[in-house]
C-alpha cells in the first residue's frame, strides 16, 4: 500500500530525490527552448525548494494534524479532542460539557449530566432516531430538578463519542421540554473512568 511506503523514511527520501531529478529535466527542456544558463539554476533552485517544501511538511504532518484537532476541540468544545482510548472536553462558557456524538450512526449533542440515571433523549432526537412516538409507552417517573417527568424505556444499539463506545445503552425518551439530549449515567457508568478537572471532562473506554 502506498500509505505503508510513505511512512518509510527512506521512501520519502527517494520520492524528494526523484522530485528533484524532475525538475532538473524540466529546467533543461526550458533552458532549451529559452536559453540562458541562469535560466537553468533558477528553475532548478526553484523545483528543489518545492521539494524541500513536501519533504518539510510531510515530517510534520503529525504535528499538523494534531494542532489542528486542538484548535478544532478549543473553537468548538463539543467535538473533543481525542487522546488514544480516551477523549476530553473543555468546559462551554456556561460551564457545562457538551459532547458531539454518533447514536446508531446519527449525530446527536448531548449535555453530560451525572445526575440523569439514564441518557435522556428529546422527542425531536428519538424522532431522528427512529423512533415513533406512537409506539412509546411513557410509563417510567424521574425525579427531576424542576419536578417530576415521565419517560419512555428505549435502547440504543451504539453510542460512539470518538473512541469511546458502547453497544446496548439504555435510554428513556422524555415528555418534558428539553432543549438537549443528556448524557447520563446509564452511559457513564460502563466506561474505564470518566472524570472532570478544572474545566476539562474527559472519557475513557
Amino acid at each position: 500500500m502506498w500509505s505503508d511506503r510513505l511512512s518509510d523514511p527512506g521512501t520519502v527520501a527517494e520520492v524528494v530525490f526523484g522530485l528533484a531529478l524532475i525538475a532538473l529535466l524540466v529546467s533543461g527542456l526550458i533552458v532549451r527552448k529559452r536559453g540562458g544558463r541562469g535560466d537553468l539554476f533558477k528553475y532548478s533552485a526553484i523545483w528543489i525548494a518545492f521539494a524541500a517544501i513536501l519533504l518539510i511538511g510531510y515530517s510534520m504532518k503529525d504535528e499538523a494534524i494534531r494542532l489542528g484537532r486542538t484548535l478544532l476541540a478549543e473553537l468548538v468544545p463539543a467535538m473533543g479532542l481525542e487522546e488514544g482510548q480516551a477523549i476530553s472536553f473543555r468546559a462551554s462558557t456556561n460551564g457545562h460539557f457538551m459532547v458531539e456524538a454518533k447514536v446508531d450512526g446519527q449525530s446527536v449533542r448531548f449535555l453530560v449530566d451525572s445526575g440523569a440515571s439514564d441518557v435522556t433523549l428529546t422527542m425531536r432526537d428519538a424522532e431522528r432516531l427512529g423512533f415513533d412516538r406512537k409506539a412509546l409507552t411513557f410509563d417510567q417517573v424521574y425525579q427531576t430538578a424542576n419536578g417530576i417527568v415521565k419517560g419512555a424505556p428505549v435502547r440504543l444499539k451504539r453510542v460512539e463519542i470518538g473512541p469511546v463506545a458502547l453497544d446496548d445503552v439504555r435510554a428513556s425518551v422524555t415528555e418534558a421540554p428539553l432543549a438537549t439530549s443528556l448524557l447520563g449515567m446509564s452511559f457513564l457508568s460502563r466506561l474505564t473512568s470518566w472524570q472532570v478537572e478544572g474545566d476539562r471532562l474527559t472519557l475513557s473506554r
